[in-house]
């Protein structure tokens, strides 16, 4: 297969300093990786033999990261209560009837949705992993499979500590490098003293990465606080959970100064979750502040269910909206800095910026083409005291404005139609599964009235 050469009205890599190439292109090799990055004129001559895309009206960037998502099928149908009221009520009964039927279709549906809008890689805590992986390596989605595990006698319903060593032994590394498996916590309270020991070994041995939830809400603070006479990010410390090889947290809404300095110290990421923290009324989350002490922060839709879209330029659009509130500062968290999280930032977080997050040569071909023939991108100015190209990224496209999206060199999704699976069918399936779904955590719920999680 030649090498292929796409040129387009803008590239936009995502390196220091925030360069825009006007009639630039992007060269691809056989191998998925990146050859070269630069103008189209110089590219074009030194690499005659490339098979060659023209994408007018087109920007061509990095694919975007998501660092926090939970493949589902109860999309709209777990509204209007806080976070840990939420999970009593509507998540943890579906966790105990969900089969791995059900597990499967979401993640092909929730991974086609991803791709479709732009986003070519995703951390997703998820059930019955097995399917989840074999979406991902069909639909070639860049994924890290993250199993929801909890090793407590009252969160029995979960995945556990060896169910996520066999979706280590089954999928890390798989489908070429794409897809990688971490150790899951779903929380630090659905843990027991020795899981927490056995979570760490698990992931140094096998060199991977560790992913929770922490900060969410008042309640994990407050929890920790009686639990542990520590704050969670102590706690966390003193139980060793931050000796992974890898740590990223999912949240960090309440963290206080102490905390943002031992993330820094730690080198633990951040999945800043906007739009599920705002539904959810869990607060915001510190982001300009974990940005100025260091912390690898990327952006995370969280689950269908939690967000009701998987689209990370709304994810964009509402980070940048939600700190300038908070802050009551119009000039809070630049555009760029969004455009970070959302690229390089979120790669960071899960330690893949040597492979993913911006365009450069000698990384994976993850990138997409965003329309810049939209009313949503007009006027659009490409530089002088007037550039808005960054601002229109972030506060105007949507993802149903990604033309094209590809993977490890290959094109999975263009203008709108899923090229790697039936979408049609996809959606059939969903609509077919979840009502049974539904029905049997009515009947669970009205089995248990009286049932109280540890989050009740």
């Amino acid at each position: 297969m030649p090498n292929q050469l796409l040129h387009a009205d803008l590239v936009l890599p995502m390196t220091p300093g925030n360069p825009v190439i006007r009639d630039g292109a992007v060269v691809v090799g056989d191998d998925g990786r990146i050859l070269a990055v630069g103008p189209a004129s110089d590219l074009l001559a030194a690499h005659p033999d490339a098979a060659v895309r023209r994408l007018p009206g087109r920007l061509l960037m990095p694919g975007l990261v998501n660092t926090h998502s939970h493949s589902g099928l109860l999309r709209g149908t777990a509204e209007g209560l806080p976070v840990w009221e939420w999970l009593r009520r509507f998540i943890d009964p579906m966790h105990r009837v969900l089969t791995p039927e059900d597990a499967e279709a979401a993640s092909w549906l929730c991974y086609a949705e991803s791709l479709l809008a732009g986003t070519t890689t995703v951390l997703d805590m998820w059930r019955h992993m097995d399917g989840s992986g074999r979406a991902a390596e069909a639909l070639g989605l860049r994924a890290v499979l993250v199993p929801y595990a909890a090793e407590h006698p009252e969160h029995d319903y979960f995945e556990t500590l060896a169910s996520n060593a066999a979706c280590l032994a089954r999928w890390h590394g798989a489908a070429g490098g794409r897809i990688s498996v971490w150790v899951g916590m779903e929380h630090l309270f659905y843990f027991t003293p020795d899981a927490w020991a056995r979570a760490v070994a698990l992931a140094r041995d096998h060199g991977t990465g560790l992913h929770t939830h922490s900060n969410e809400s008042r309640f994990d603070v407050e929890e920790s606080l009686r639990r542990f006479g520590k704050r969670p990010l102590r706690a966390m410390e003193a139980l060793g959970l931050l000796d992974a090889p890898r740590v990223l947290l999912a949240h960090g809404v309440w963290l206080d100064d102490d905390e943002i300095a031992l993330l820094a110290e730690r080198k633990v990421g951040i999945a800043h979750n906007p739009v599920s923290n705002m539904k959810l009324a869990s607060g915001a989350a510190p982001v300009t502040k974990l940005l100025a002490a260091g912390v690898a922060v990327g952006l995370g839709s969280d689950g269908e269910k939690e967000n009701n879209n998987l689209d990370l330029f709304e994810e964009m659009k509402v980070a940048s909206l939600l700190a300038k509130l908070t802050a009551l500062d119009a000039g809070a968290l630049d555009a760029w800095d969004v455009l970070g999280m959302a690229t390089i930032g979120g790669a960071r977080a899960l330690g893949l910026d040597a492979d993913i997050g911006s365009l450069e040569a000698g990384k994976q071909a993850d990138l997409i083409a965003v329309r810049t023939d939209t009313p949503r991108m007009t006027p659009l100015v490409t530089d002088g005291p007037l550039m808005n190209l960054h601002h229109n990224l972030v506060h105007a496209v949507r993802g149903g404005d990604v033309a094209l999206t590809m993977v490890a060199g290959r094109v999975v999704a263009e203008d709108g139609v899923l090229l790697t699976a039936d979408l049609p069918e996809l959606i059939g399936r969903v609509n077919a599964l979840a009502p049974a779904l539904f029905t049997r955590r009515a009947d669970w719920l009205a089995a248990h009235a009286t049932v109280d999680s540890l989050r009740g």
